[in-house]
């Protein structure tokens, strides 16, 4: 698994800058609930990235929402195509911040990630 570190955009331009995706799965840090993933399937197949549910999965009622259990997020990226991921909510995070990521196949995929200062 790599430790990905989002960049922080600026309004004198970032330039973008993906990394292979790992296929043991990637981990990105997530401290305030900013950050975004852009995922590129430049494969000739569709692949499932999957951000995993956070350490505390069931959420007490309280009043205003009902109890509920937080489920992995799956998002389908098509063939020769890209997503943006996000803003991933803290509900994600394990207990270093971090959410963790996973793909059904790796190759020709690469994943960038960002977040708002």
């Amino acid at each position: 698994m790599a430790a990905i570190t989002p960049a922080v955009p600026s309004m004198i331009g970032t330039n973008p800058a993906g990394i292979s995706a790992n296929a043991g799965g990637d981990t990105i840090k997530n401290t305030s609930g900013n950050s975004f993933l852009r995922v590129t399937n430049g494969s000739g197949a569709s692949i499932d990235v999957t951000l995993a549910a956070g350490v505390n999965k069931n959420r007490p009622g309280d009043g205003v929402f009902p109890p509920m259990v937080l489920e992995d997020q799956v998002v389908a990226i098509p063939a020769g195509q890209s997503r943006i991921i996000g803003p991933i909510p803290p509900a994600f995070n394990d207990g270093s911040s971090n959410v963790l990521v996973s793909y059904s196949s790796v190759t020709s995929v690469t994943v960038e990630a960002y977040r708002l200062s």
